[in-house]
């Protein structure tokens, strides 16, 4: 018997929320990091062409992308050269110490990625919708307690990231994000689920984690490509029934919920999911750690097969 084929989800989902990686890591660029840094702590306005063009060579192509790295150097700005250097396709700011972008980030119009991770940003400036060919965002790991109304117009984006801030809510100009296949709000503060996300067809990635969820609407049925739903850790009493029409679903987790009992729906789901799973990236069916009375503990230790027929109509 060859080897069990793994049931864990790939590395592009389970690292949806990671920042890109490039030829110029902080770890491996040495005398050119220092260098960065030095820059980067110019006074606003400051530097001129000369500054752009020395903060350009640090730029690489990389994966048939022009892209600069400029994390975790501990600027507390933006330097303001960085914007002449218009040719940037990928552009990462994580993990540095930055509470505000200043508006000549629209000028960056060839941006697919931009990574905004790490650092303490109170909010987005408006002109991130300006940016349209932008196709992930990462802005986790911030202070941001809502998103600019402008961030819908970014209609290539494929993968954004909000995780890990104060978010309450999303403006219902995101449902225009059609291209949209990943989206990371888990550990926010987000009681329902925004509006704006049932109309994002194109999902296949929710994660919902950690926030204040208390229900989730019967809208959940228009996201038919999904194929991963985390709602682990929020305050969910029910399941709508409607889940059991999301015929792509790999991986549902609703563990550390106030659940006590499930949809017989979900019976249509069982051979999709195809077991109850513990770990937490693996595919399946995630129910732990909730208060069941229907089904009972009994016939979740007989597996998803005795699951499907206690679910099962008949």
């Amino acid at each position: 018997m060859g080897p069990r084929q793994s049931k864990r989800l790939p590395d592009d989902l389970t690292h949806a929320a990671s920042p890109f990686q490039d030829a110029h890591h902080p770890h491996q660029t040495g005398r050119k990091a220092s260098s960065i840094s030095t820059l980067g702590r110019g006074r606003e306005g400051g530097g001129g062409p000369g500054a752009a063009d020395r903060l350009r060579r640090h730029a690489v192509r990389h994966l048939g992308f022009t892209t600069l790295s400029m994390a975790m150097r501990g600027l507390e700005e933006v330097p303001a050269e960085l914007w002449e250097v218009r040719e940037l396709q990928k552009l990462n700011l994580s993990h540095n110490c930055l509470s505000a972008l200043p508006q000549g980030m629209a000028r960056l119009h060839n941006l697919v990625l931009l990574n905004l991770a790490g650092n303490e940003l109170a909010s987005l400036p408006a002109e991130l919708g300006l940016l349209r060919n932008l196709r992930v965002l990462f802005a986790y790991r911030n202070q941001l307690s809502e998103v600019p109304e402008e961030l819908g117009a970014c209609s290539k984006l494929e993968v954004l990231s909000l995780a890990n801030n104060q978010i309450r809510s999303l403006p219902a100009s995101l449902g225009s994000m059609h291209h949209l296949t990943k989206l990371n709000l888990s550990h926010n503060r987000i009681a329902h689920i925004p509006a704006c996300v049932y109309a994002m067809r194109g999902l296949v990635f929710l994660h919902l984690a950690g926030n204040q969820l208390e229900n989730i609407a019967d809208q959940i049925q228009d996201l038919v490509n999904l194929k991963i739903l985390i709602v682990e850790r929020n305050r969910l009493h029910t399941l709508p029934r409607t889940l059991g029409s999301l015929g792509r679903l790999e991986l549902l987790n609703v563990d550390f919920n106030e659940l006590q009992s499930l949809p017989a729906e979900l019976h249509t789901l069982m051979r999709r999911l195809g077991r109850l799973a513990c770990h937490p990236l693996d595919k399946g069916l995630h129910v732990v750690h909730n208060p069941l009375l229907k089904p009972t503990q009994e016939v979740l230790q007989g597996g998803l097969s005795a699951l499907h027929n206690y679910l099962k109509p008949g």
